[in-house]
């Protein structure tokens, strides 16, 4: 059985800063009311109780080859945001990496994500929006496959849409064969021209459902653009 760390709370339970050791095991009684600084650490393994998780824990820069017992991320999540300085990305990271090292790709991602999502607050409210819109579409680049579900969806919409009201020829009239599918593609695929969107034109109320469909296919492009390159670095 653990001891107990009875402080007032918001004063130092225990600090660990700037140690090293084989094995640290945080186990007490009971939650502390304090603050264990464990940040500057390194640890071969950090062992604690998730019922007995200090109201206060500082672990930037704190860095440890495994944890025990091995919780599902999401789980653990909440055991990174109780320092009392707020959002500190580095506990984020390096659990990812421990996730990583052990194989747990998802897991890491979802440590990843959730980094993001708590770091949202503290940004600008333009930069939020943004951050709300990477969230929704890819997942900060680590859930793509969202983009495709979305993109097909779209897809669908778009195709079921102008089957029903086709668009008109613009032009001489010499244009390809209307196809609702490849029209659709044209206008949510950016830089690419499959000859159909300059062939055809939408009016009335489908031209602004053409329009929303521009502008979701350069959000997209954009969205996975951004996410890939947040990714690309990381490895």
């Amino acid at each position: 059985m653990g001891r107990q760390l009875d402080v007032p709370a918001g004063g130092t339970a225990l600090s660990c800063r700037g140690s090293s050791a084989a094995t640290l095991s945080l186990h007490t009684r009971e939650a502390s009311a304090g603050i264990i600084d464990l940040r500057q650490s390194r640890f071969g393994m950090l062992r604690d109780d998730p019922a007995a998780w200090p109201a206060g824990l500082v672990l930037d820069g704190a860095v440890y080859d495994s944890v025990q017992p091995a919780l599902p991320a999401r789980t653990r999540l909440p055991w990174l945001g109780r320092d009392p300085a707020g959002f500190v990305p580095q506990p984020y990271e390096q659990l990812a990496a421990t996730c990583q090292r052990q194989g747990q790709d998802a897991e890491a991602r979802t440590v990843l994500v959730a980094k993001h999502r708590s770091m949202r607050p503290t940004l600008t409210p333009p930069a939020r929006l943004w951050s709300l819109l990477q969230d929704a579409t890819v997942g900060y680049g680590y859930r793509p496959m969202r983009a495709v579900v979305l993109l097909l969806g779209f897809l669908t919409l778009g195709t079921a849409l102008f089957t029903a009201w086709p668009p008109t020829v613009v032009g001489d009239g010499k244009a390809p064969h209307f196809q609702a599918a490849i029209y659709t593609l044209d206008l949510l695929l950016p830089l690419v021209d499959l000859g159909q969107e300059r062939s055809y034109a939408s009016d009335g109320a489908l031209q602004w459902a053409a329009v929303v469909l521009i502008g979701t296919g350069w959000l997209l492009a954009t969205t996975v653009a951004a996410g890939a390159g947040r990714v690309l670095r990381r490895t």
